[in-house]
């Protein structure tokens, strides 16, 4: 870890893994980060009354998937136009798809920032997720829907976080614990 350079932090987790808690957390204790949210940008954009903004906002409506390069567009130019030389950079909710995991690690490496880049996976088992997510029951919380969203995050997430394990730059974290004991290991490991 080269502590002069900037920290470049992608988080992921399976849905109820309380992932957006220690993105907000960990963009809180790292003053001055750029925390960037694919969801974030997708709720930003359908409220464009543009064509785009339109056609997104259909999709999220119907929880359909994204035009597929769209996400890397949009993280793409938040990051060009935002991130301040020295400044350090969280991941939120991207890549979340094998080409997007290539995308954005040449990007940063082209930005030369991949030497202090650490990949976060926030562990929770099917089963843990899938009794959190059903005491927090949003309207789209039911069994079935959850179900859906936890294979998807098997067969879109799970070869990018593979992709960034084959660069050696995963670091796994117990998700089974307190917040507050899940934001410490992060922060230990994230040091070590």
């Amino acid at each position: 870890m080269n502590n002069n350079k900037p920290l470049n932090l992608i988080l992921f987790g399976r849905s109820g893994s309380g992932k957006g808690t220690q993105a907000e957390l960990l963009a809180k204790h790292f003053k001055g980060m750029l925390h960037i949210s694919t969801g974030d940008l997708f709720r930003n954009l359908a409220e464009q009354e543009t064509d785009a903004g339109v056609r997104i906002k259909e999709v999220l409506d119907r929880g359909g998937l994204p035009f597929d390069q769209m996400a890397t567009t949009l993280w793409m130019h938040e990051i060009s136009y935002k991130l301040k030389k020295g400044q350090s950079l969280l991941c939120d909710g991207l890549p979340r798809r094998f080409n997007e995991a290539e995308n954005l690690y040449d990007f940063l490496s082209w930005l030369e920032r991949i030497e202090n880049t650490k990949a976060l996976v926030i562990e929770i088992s099917r089963e843990e997720a899938m009794k959190r997510l059903l005491k927090r029951a949003r309207s789209d919380d039911d069994k079935n829907a959850i179900n859906q969203r936890l294979d998807w995050y098997e067969d879109r997430v799970v070869p990018a976080i593979n992709f960034f394990k084959d660069k050696g730059l995963i670091i796994t974290i117990n998700g089974e614990q307190s917040v507050e004991d899940v934001f410490k290991e992060i922060l230990e490991k994230i040091n070590a």
